[in-house]
């Protein structure tokens, strides 16, 4: 920590002696974005009074990204973890199922194991994203404890029309390869948008098809199989002017993809060796209708339909006669109204909104069952500004969840501007999650990883039971008796940090955080069978929290020249382990078999969770060229108890922290004609019992075409 300190006082005085030139401008210009979801209404960043982060389209396209994880991988604070059925995203070290992640304000569905894979999700016409971290269910309700990532696309109705290639190369066993050697995992994109304006009508339409060469994406992979992957993804988004003060819009929205599997796991020594495909298909339809009364009131009413199917099929080698189905369906309907008040120091937002909920998979007791949920929810906030300096927002919202009791989510941000250089802002809020079908009703056994099972609270005691009773169980784990009715779980997060901006084009934000969790849901192995095989289950981890701080620094060295950094420290642990290490209840075995008490030292806390990570970013920017090389930092995660005390200490098992680099550059031809290069994972970084879907060094070349 010393270190990075010691480096960012360095560039403060090296900064010291750089000119001051066109500081205001580049302040102000940064200050003066708008966004959306922090408040759900357009507000100034410099009047945000929670931590968040706008990654706009000019940085989309420099870094030359194809999915949505590749761009959230390089921004301070968000991990990227894997779990066996996609890629999800972390903020503040709680897990992927607590960050809700929106397509224009609605939110996308067909998580699998909790996890929303961010590989679904292209990132051609999207026009800025926005991160929320800290507690958000005042505005979003259940699945946003932890934050929000918000997709908004480029809703532009100027007539225009562009078309994108992108063809990448590379090779995990070899340090280099030619671009047409048959050896090479290929990658390619083509993608297409165009706008135009028809008397009152706004058209937008985008389409990206996608193919690449993909490495296994299951961990535990005895090998890396290259697993191709197809994903196409096509939007049209109408705007319809009814009169100066009503408008009309229509976002529909499908994606389609296709992974073709080949891999052979490892479970206990078992290895199961298996071949088929994967699809997912996610429509998307959103109208909406906004009017305008006079300049102090609008409101919006929105609908909302998703439907998303999830279905993979696989055959056996060692068992040529068995064969493994997995379906998942889950539709989800939204009828939302919002309206905003502007008075002369307030902005007041109210809304109300009705969910359904629906799921059936042949995962749950079979897939013709359908699994239901409504929620009726009410929110309102208010945004104060008694002055230029203070800014105080007060939110509440109300969930009336038909499978559990209501939830309150509270929430109070201040903002306060000191003066030109310095604004500080804190926020205290309450988050909730209901538990999700799947932590309530699976009955999951995957014959494709050694046979292992995991059962939905609901019925897990009684089909544990069952197979005991069969002679099928050897032994009952301590968190066996912890089964019993799952209860939503709560978080209460305070975030305090702020903003310092030199008047040297120097700029820092710093946040301090705390996330309390009370009933933290958390897979547990509760039994193994007399075959060996491992059945978990979720249980409620009564107390638990995660804290740590996130600096990030930016700095305009000269016109051409910039430089960013940020860093994120992350403690977690489940509060009763600690406590009974404090009281000197827990042991450990050390490599050489000795048994002892364990140091709170060694405690490591909740799982597959980095305490370190960091990035940094220079990029260079001459008129009509630029270059930008972007370092990416994890340091070494935990993941299973090996050492049979209950809980992760320093002798379980650890994946090995990584640095990935990555480089791109573009010329500008003309007006029309654009140019790019880059090398994603220079160094050829490969894991493939940790990061099993972390691609090898890619090489690509790609050009854009505008039409006017």
């Amino acid at each position: 920590m010393r270190k990075i300190l010691s480096f960012l006082l360095f560039i403060i005085f090296v900064k010291q002696g750089i000119a001051q030139k066109d500081s205001s401008v580049l302040k102000q210009s940064t200050l003066d974005e708008i966004v959306v979801t922090s408040t759900r209404t357009e507000t100034k960043l410099s009047n945000v009074a929670v931590p968040t982060t706008i990654i706009n389209q000019k940085t989309i396209q420099q870094a030359g990204s194809l999915r949505l994880k590749d761009i959230l991988q390089e921004q301070a604070g968000l991990n990227i973890i894997n779990n066996g059925f996609g890629q999800g995203v972390q903020m503040q070290g709680l897990s992927s199922d607590y960050t809700i992640i929106l397509l224009n304000g609605q939110p996308l569905v067909g998580r699998t194991s909790g996890v929303l894979d961010l590989n679904r999700i292209g990132i051609n016409n999207i026009k800025k994203i926005e991160i929320v971290k800290g507690p958000s269910s005042s505005l979003y309700g259940s699945e946003a404890m932890a934050g929000v990532i918000n997709i908004i696309t480029d809703n532009n109705f100027k007539s225009t029309s562009e078309i994108g290639i992108r063809y990448g190369f590379g090779n995990a066993e070899k340090n280099w390869i030619l671009p047409a050697d048959k050896a090479a995992a290929k990658n390619f994109d083509f993608n297409f948008s165009g706008a135009t304006q028809i008397n009152k009508t706004g058209i937008h339409f985008s389409s990206d098809a996608y193919y690449v060469d993909a490495v296994s994406i299951r961990p535990y992979s005895s090998q890396l199989a290259v697993q191709p992957i197809w994903r196409l993804t096509n939007q049209l988004i109408l705007n319809q002017k009814l009169s100066a003060r009503t408008s009309i819009d229509l976002n529909i929205r499908n994606s389609y993809d296709y992974l073709k599997q080949d891999f052979a796991v490892s479970n206990l020594g078992a290895v199961s060796t298996s071949y088929g495909r994967e699809t997912n298909n996610d429509l998307n339809i959103y109208p909406s209708i906004t009017h305008v009364f006079n300049s102090k009131i609008k409101s919006s009413l929105k609908l909302y339909a998703t439907k998303y199917s999830g279905i993979q099929k696989l055959y056996f080698v060692e068992k040529p006669d068995s064969t493994y189905s997995d379906e998942f369906y889950q539709n989800y309907y939204r009828v939302e109204n919002q309206t905003d008040f502007n008075f002369k120091k307030n902005r007041l937002t109210v809304g109300a909104g009705y969910n359904i909920d629906e799921a059936r998979s042949s995962r749950y007791d079979n897939v013709s069952s359908n699994k239901q949920n409504t929620i009726v929810s009410l929110f309102t906030q208010n945004e104060w500004n008694p002055s230029e300096k203070l800014t105080v927002i007060a939110g509440l919202r109300y969930d009336n969840n038909k499978l559990f009791a209501s939830a309150f989510s509270p929430k109070l941000a201040i903002r306060y501007k000191i003066n030109d250089i310095i604004s500080l802002n804190a926020s205290i809020g309450r988050g909730f999650k209901a538990p999700d079908f799947r932590q309530l009703f699976l009955n999951f056994t995957n014959n494709a990883a050694g046979g292992y099972s995991v059962f939905g609270s609901i019925d897990a005691i009684k089909i544990i039971q069952q197979l005991q009773q069969l002679g099928l169980i050897n032994q009952l784990t301590s968190d066996y008796i912890k089964l019993s009715s799952l209860k939503p779980e709560f978080s209460t997060g305070i975030n305090i940090g702020g903003n310092v901006n030199l008047h040297n084009n120097l700029t820092f934000n710093f946040n301090l955080f705390r996330n309390d969790i009370e009933n933290l849901i958390d897979v547990k192995q509760v039994a193994s069978r007399t075959s060996g095989t491992q059945i978990f289950s979720y249980i409620n981890v009564k107390r638990a929290y995660t804290q740590g701080f996130e600096l990030e620094a930016t700095s305009k060295i000269n016109q051409q020249l910039s430089f960013s950094t940020g860093y994120q420290l992350i403690i977690t642990a489940d509060k009763d382990e600690l406590e009974n290490i404090r009281n000197g209840k827990v042991y450990t075995r050390d490599l050489d078999g000795t048994v002892r008490l364990l140091k709170e030292s060694e405690y490591i806390g909740l799982s597959n969770r980095s305490k370190h990570m960091g990035n940094v970013k220079l990029t260079y920017n001459n008129n009509k060229f630029f270059a930008t090389g972007r370092l990416i930092y994890k340091s070494h995660w935990y993941l299973n108890d090996i050492n049979g005390n209950g809980l992760l200490d320093n002798n379980d098992e650890s994946s090995k922290g990584f640095l990935l680099l990555n480089f791109s550059a573009g010329k500008q031809i003309n007006d029309f004609l654009s140019v790019k290069i880059g090398i994603d994972n220079a160094t050829n970084y490969q894991d493939k019992n940790y990061l099993p879907s972390l691609q090898c060094r890619t090489i690509y070349f790609s050009t854009n075409i505008k039409f006017k």
